[in-house]
This record gives structure tokens, sequence and C-alpha cells, in this order.
């Protein structure tokens, strides 16, 4: 119990705006790197070890880090064709609301739509859904621990 309370005492989570500021940034990093970036060893920075996904079309897709990095370095690969399909997140700004979690890090939640184009062809809309991600303080910086990726469509 003690490491517990120790661990708890030594997260400062910024206050008020600052920490939705802060959460925000991480996001857009996040979000960018794994996107449109190819950098595996950031993304694997980016996320607590015992880091989960779930999502409501797929399930629980992992459950640690190393599988998740693993599977996004072989769409890296991927990406890299001329012809490949490439994707973009974007959040809609409005709807990302903050909530600290105190002595470990903080809640955040929104919206988010998902664009496509072929290789160097027009970006097209082709979904949109719900996220609730827990962001986790550590002495090294943010790092994404948990991700519900829920209320996916389609836009067709």
């Amino acid at each position: 119990m003690i490491p517990a309370l120790a661990l708890a005492a030594a997260v400062v989570l910024p206050q008020g705006d600052a920490l939705k500021t802060e959460i925000a940034a991480r996001d857009a990093e996040f979000f960018q790197v794994f996107f449109e970036g190819c950098d595996p060893a950031k993304v694997r920075a980016m996320l607590t070890d015992d880091f989960e996904m779930f999502h409501d079309k797929d399930g629980l897709v992992v459950s640690s880090a190393e599988p998740f990095v693993a599977d996004y370095a072989k769409r890296c690969e991927e990406r890299k064709k001329p012809d490949a399909w490439r994707s973009r997140r974007q959040l809609l700004p409005t709807t990302m609301k903050v909530w600290p979690i105190p002595g470990y890090g903080a809640f955040e939640d929104g919206e988010h739509v998902f664009l496509e184009r072929k290789g160097d062809g027009p970006e097209k809309l082709v979904g949109y859904g719900r996220f609730t991600q827990i962001w986790r303080l550590t002495p090294t910086g943010w790092r994404l621990a948990r991700v519900l990726s829920y209320d996916h469509s389609g836009l067709d």
C-alpha cells in the first residue's frame, strides 16, 4: 500500500484549463503520429506497458503495448506504397472534455471523424466515432493507458 501512496503523491496534475491544454496536445500528437506519421518508437513511448484498447466493432483489440506497436509498424510499411490507403483522424474540438484522475492522470472524452485517401488521391470523410481515453502522468510525461472507441458509423 505504501508504494501506491508514494506514486499518488508523486503525480502533480495541472489544474483547470492547463490540464485540458496538455491532454489536447498529447491527443493531437498521438493521433498525428499514429495516422499520418510512421514512428513505432514514438508511438511506443506514448503508451503505458499495460495499454489496453477496446473497440465496439473489434472487441478487446490489445491488452499490452507491444502487440499494438508491432501491428502499427506493419501498417506503417504498407502505407509507404504509392497507391496505399492513408487515413487521418480529426478531433471535433468542441466535443472534447477532460477530467482529472487524482494521483494518476486524466479522462478524455470526445468525438472524431476519419478521412481516407488512396495514394495521393482526394481525401474522403469515411467515418465517425466517440472515444474515452485514460492518460497516465508519469515522471517522464503523459502516456496513453486505456482507449474506449465506440459509436462508430460510416458516412457513406
